[in-house]
């Protein structure tokens, strides 16, 4: 989904204006799909079009800034209250031309609640409809029927054939790590080593040490 905010400085305002939903790409049944899981999802249309969406700025909106607000809804841990995962970006961008339409607004937060049927829905099972949360996109904006092929900006890709980065091993400082207890050379938990910052010390498979040199989500 992506709305758009009316502001008199993008590069200032903080969101906390009117916003009104100019496209959206939910849901569609697959005929052929046994559960929730197997249907047409605008999240399977950004993994299909390398991540790409075409989304088109409406043309009866009036000129100047605005704030876009860009929002995918992960529903597999959806079914418990609480359990939608919401993940959203912001972009300032300048609206030049335009008309003078004059959409209605929601706010953020309050669009949402967590009892909404497109929240609170387990996809684990079959579906027989889907609301997306949230306004209706206004008569300007546009749609996209999930499961459709892949139009304007998404068919500029080819899936797989993205360069691959190459990260260079994290370097591992051998210090000696403060407080703990008992030795033992690199590998393991305990104390005898400290990996240097932004380095691996943990995670699934590592045999690497797990002393950390400062956390990495900081207060």
């Amino acid at each position: 989904m992506v709305y758009l905010s009316k502001v008199v400085d993008a590069a200032t305002a903080d969101g906390s204006s009117g916003w009104f939903k100019i496209f959206q790409d939910s849901w569609a049944k697959n005929p052929k799909g046994g559960s929730g899981d197997d249907d047409f999802w605008g999240v399977k249309d950004l993994n299909a079009c390398c991540g790409k969406m075409d989304v088109k700025i409406p043309s009866d909106i009036p000129a100047g800034d605005y704030l876009l607000r860009a929002e995918a809804i992960a529903l597999h841990a959806a079914g418990p209250s609480g359990g939608a995962q919401l993940y959203m970006t912001c972009f300032q961008i300048t609206v030049s031309g335009g008309g003078s339409a004059s959409p209605a607004t929601v706010s953020f937060p309050g669009a949402y609640k967590a009892n909404d049927a497109g929240i609170a829905v387990s996809i684990h099972a079959a579906l027989s409809n889907y609301v997306a949360p949230g306004p209706a996109v206004y008569a300007g904006g546009s749609t996209k029927v999930a499961g459709s092929a892949c139009t304007g900006c998404e068919s500029t890709c080819k899936v797989g054939s993205a360069p691959v980065a190459t990260v260079p091993a994290a370097p591992v400082a051998s210090t000696p790590a403060t407080g703990g207890g008992g030795g033992g050379g690199g590998g393991g938990g305990g104390g005898g080593c400290e990996v240097a910052k932004y380095g691996q010390c943990g995670g699934q498979g590592f045999t690497g040490c797990t002393t950390c040199a400062v956390s990495f989500f900081p207060d």
